[in-house]
């Protein structure tokens, strides 16, 4: 499925227990050259975040990725009351204790970072956005090159079908900064979205998860460990009481990078509601023959399921 080119990426995210599994998938898989991590509130406040993401890339035995905390908070707003613990926990982990990771935290910050690597390296780095979009929408308005000069931005977030789950029409990563999301949208940048109308469906069962429990490895551990919480508030809330297992979202960030076949898209116009009440942070997509614009999203409409989590079960379970 993967190219032999490794792709240059920056994964801009909020670990985060399905973000812990695409992150862990997208370096264990060998198709990304990751030139850097840049974290971000969401999940878990920015610190936590951060924290996570350096014991992620420690526990993977990474070296030489930097990684540059980000955003805190909204571009406008105050950051969210609750973040995502009732899914994440306290820690942004599903409360599953870690060490104090050793794995360094580089000097800068992640917006201006994330924009001096784009405007340096002109087409060849794609942003992995996994959470709310306040570092790239402030990298945009940082570099004026950035919009031509970034090769693509695949982001998790949004639905253009179906509810959201924070709200009767948004998604968390949207309607944490909706005036971000809004500037990425509207960007102009190649952006595709990959929505929770389709994550959702791309659930881990019990026997999938019980595999990665019953291997010995350390990552196996760790995603064993950390989804114990994430597996009991889908099974126990009203999240989606009528689909079995528990989703793993962003991993689908890092398997359409590699592998866009295992996807159907449109190329829609989506705007985003920055306004509303009910609306706020919805992903409003034109369907119409003749929309109001022309389309600025590849909009990820299907996933293979079934093959997606084979592939995830190799890359975990694999050694």
């Amino acid at each position: 499925m993967a190219s032999n080119k490794l792709q240059r990426v920056i994964i801009d995210t909020d670990p985060g227990v399905d973000d812990a599994q695409a992150i862990v998938f997208a370096l264990r898989l060998g198709a990304f050259q990751i030139d850097a991590v840049t974290t971000v509130f969401g999940n878990c406040p920015v610190e936590t975040s951060t924290r996570n993401a350096r014991t992620l890339l420690e526990l993977c035995m990474v070296d030489g990725v930097p990684i540059f905390m980000g955003a805190g908070a909204p571009l406008v707003r105050p950051p969210p009351e609750k973040f995502g613990r009732i899914v994440h926990g306290d820690n942004g982990f599903g409360d599953h204790p870690t060490p104090e990771p050793a794995y360094p935290l580089s000097p800068g910050d992640a917006a201006v970072e994330m924009a001096r690597l784009v405007a340096d390296n002109p087409g060849e780095i794609t942003i992995l956005a996994l959470g709310p979009l306040t570092n790239v929408a402030t990298a945009i308005r940082l570099e004026p090159t950035f919009v031509k000069r970034v090769k693509r931005i695949i982001l998790m977030g949004g639905v253009v079908r179906g509810p959201g789950n924070v709200g009767p029409f948004s998604t968390a990563n949207i309607r944490n900064d909706p005036e971000a999301a809004h500037i990425v949208f509207g960007s102009g940048a190649d952006v595709t979205m990959v929505g929770q109308d389709v994550t959702r469906h791309v659930r881990i069962e019990p026997p999938l998860i019980q595999a990665i429990r019953d291997h010995d490895s350390s990552i196996a551990t760790l995603i064993g460990e950390i989804t114990r919480f994430y597996e009991k508030a889908y099974a126990s809330s009203d999240l989606e009481p009528h689909l079995k297992g528990f989703p793993v979202h962003d991993l689908l960030v890092m398997v359409y990078a590699v592998a866009p076949e295992l996807f159907e898209t449109e190329q829609l116009l989506v705007k985003i509601e920055t306004t509303g009440t009910e609306t706020l942070g919805m992903t409003v997509a034109d369907f119409r023959h003749k929309p109001a614009g022309d389309p600025n999203v590849t909009v990820c409409t299907k996933a293979k399921a079934r093959e997606i989590l084979d592939w995830y079960r190799l890359v975990i379970v694999s050694s």
